[in-house]
């Protein structure tokens, strides 16, 4: 292994990535001697990429997309998050074992815990919109956070379906058409889908049916305010950005690599938003 610690963030494309600033400003705020850099992998050079990994090019790393299936399949031992969702974002070395983890049902968790303390207080229906490589990461943090009928509602009900055959007891499939219904005794409703974001279409997704006292989060963040979003803060009901999660998946990687736990802090987030607008303008 390196003497100073190094870690990355590999993906392809690469240079959207915010990871760098969220690690850099961590090592900055401890004092730590590290890098962490984006690195861009193209899908066939990935193996070789582990390969170096394995011989000690650095602590560790994020994987993006296209990667995440792949690190699944290469890493030698996965923690339960992983297998669960069936991807890996967060790799690190144990001596010659290339462990696994996908950190982003933490990082949806934290997130709600920080925005919205005692949000799951009343562990009604939940209804999830979407149904790719991002739902699983949510419907499997809300199954261990003890939630016991979550509702996962996709244009394409057999995609959805699959996903509650995976996931299992809790968890049922619905047709994008019978969203309204579902919504009205929902204690939280959570956008997993691409919609919302700049340049996508919007949901066909009606707030009103929703009970007075939901929670509505977006996992999009940028913009950070999405029309979900939007739709539901101007009908007064509580809502949480997705940027929080982008922050707080990343804490469980930095501690492996770096040793530190670090924390998600006002200024942190401040610096990631003005970031965002910069880009976004």
């Amino acid at each position: 292994m390196p003497e100073t610690p190094r870690g990355f963030v590999c993906g392809h494309p690469i240079a959207h990535s915010r990871s760098p600033l969220i690690h850099g400003y961590w090592l900055r705020q401890h004092g730590l001697a590290g890098s962490y850099t984006a690195i861009d992998v193209e899908p066939g050079a990935f193996p070789a990429f582990l390969d170096r990994l394995r011989a000690g090019s650095h602590r560790g790393g994020n994987v993006t997309i296209p990667h995440k299936e792949a690190a699944f399949a290469l890493a030698d031992r996965k923690d339960a998050a992983a297998e669960a969702i069936g991807a890996v974002n967060t790799l690190w070395m144990e001596g010659d074992t290339l462990f696994g983890s996908n950190t982003d049902a933490y990082g949806f968790i934290a997130n709600l815990d920080d925005r919205q303390p005692g949000w799951d207080a009343r562990k009604g229906p939940v209804v999830v919109l979407g149904a790719g490589g991002a739902a699983r990461a949510v419907l499997f943090a809300l199954g261990e956070r003890g939630f016991t009928d979550i509702r996962i509602v996709n244009r394409t009900l057999d995609r959805a379906k699959a996903l509650a055959d995976h996931f299992g007891g809790c968890f049922s499939a619905h047709g994008l058409d019978t969203a309204a219904e579902l919504l009205r005794d929902a204690t939280l409703l959570v956008n997993t889908t691409p919609a919302g974001m700049h340049g996508q279409a919007e949901l066909p997704i009606d707030v009103d049916s929703l009970p007075d006292d939901a929670l509505v989060t977006d996992i999009v963040y940028v913009p950070l305010q999405t029309p979900l979003l939007a739709a539901a803060a101007k009908r007064g009901l509580r809502t949480v950005d997705g940027l929080g999660m982008l922050l707080h998946q990343a804490v469980p990687g930095f501690e492996r690599w770096f040793g530190v736990r670090p924390a998600v802090t006002p200024e942190l987030r401040a610096m990631i938003e003005a970031d965002i607008e910069a880009i976004s303008s």
